[in-house]
């Protein structure tokens, strides 16, 4: 369906991380030595806005409720944020006051009652993108010799409806990178685990949805791979070093803002 964003006037924060945070770069390289992140819950996990290490077994608490113009969570930079809610109010997030959310037409082959929703920022960049209704799809084989080291910069543990299974653990909002020529990293919402050992030939940002609703997608890609040389990387983010990669995600207000709006998703059964 197309239409155009509607917003609240009043919201309740996102969940706030749990966090275990690392400093150094050697230690993400070591993760995807040894595959740690292969179960696709994020070790070691870096989480912007954060100063302070809390325990790996720590759950994200509730954020109080604020209006729009109340200070924006630490490490974002936005401090008035909206409501978009699609017009049957069947999804809502919240967004900086500035950026910009669209109801546009469903890729052809959508289930029923499927959405689109593109997020971009004040001036027009593209951040993400909401797609409810997509048809089922089984993850595609993997051979061993076409895996890549992948490694789970940050994730966080989000209350989503989802369907549970082989394959599956429960959702989170991640930051992944997967290696080629460059680290090539990516940011969504996702219950599909990445690949066995720490390494995979696709991270998939998507969620399995429950029975008869199909699968939905927020991130800036539904699907993250290495890329040729030749070959295009936005929207995808690419990085020379881990360390540039874990930069990203503590130090840029863009990564904050962008969490916190995937962590506010709300889906109507």
């Amino acid at each position: 369906m197309t239409g155009t964003a509607r917003f609240g006037g009043s919201h309740t924060a996102g969940n706030r991380s749990a966090v275990l945070r690392t400093g150094a770069a050697l230690a993400v390289a070591a993760a995807a030595l040894t595959g740690c992140s292969s179960d696709g819950k994020g070790t070691p996990v870096w989480t912007a806005g954060s100063g302070a290490t809390e325990s790996a077994t720590s759950t994200a608490g509730p954020a109080p409720a604020s209006s729009a113009s109340a200070s924006a969570a630490p490490g974002s930079s936005a401090a008035a944020w909206k409501v978009f809610t699609d017009p049957a109010k069947t999804v809502s997030f919240e967004v900086p006051q500035d950026w910009i959310a669209q109801s546009v037409a469903p890729d052809p082959g959508a289930l029923p009652g499927a959405l689109k929703i593109t997020v971009k920022d004040a001036k027009g960049a593209y951040l993400a993108t909401l797609q409810t209704g997509l048809p089922p799809r089984p993850a595609p084989a993997c051979a061993d010799r076409a895996a890549r080291n992948y490694v789970v910069v940050s994730s966080v543990p989000v209350d989503l409806p989802h369907a549970g299974g082989e394959g599956t653990i429960d959702p989170h909002v991640v930051f992944r990178v997967i290696q080629g020529y460059k680290y090539f990293g990516s940011y969504g919402i996702t219950n599909v685990v990445g690949g066995a050992g720490g390494k995979s030939c696709a991270l998939q940002n998507v969620v399995r949805g429950p029975a008869g609703k199909g699968d939905y997608s927020f991130g800036d890609l539904t699907v993250l791979k290495t890329l040729a040389p030749d070959q295009k990387v936005a929207p995808a983010k690419s990085f020379d070093t881990l360390d540039q990669a874990a930069k990203y995600v503590n130090d840029r207000s863009e990564f904050a803002n962008v969490q916190r709006m995937l962590m506010s998703l709300k889906i109507k059964n």
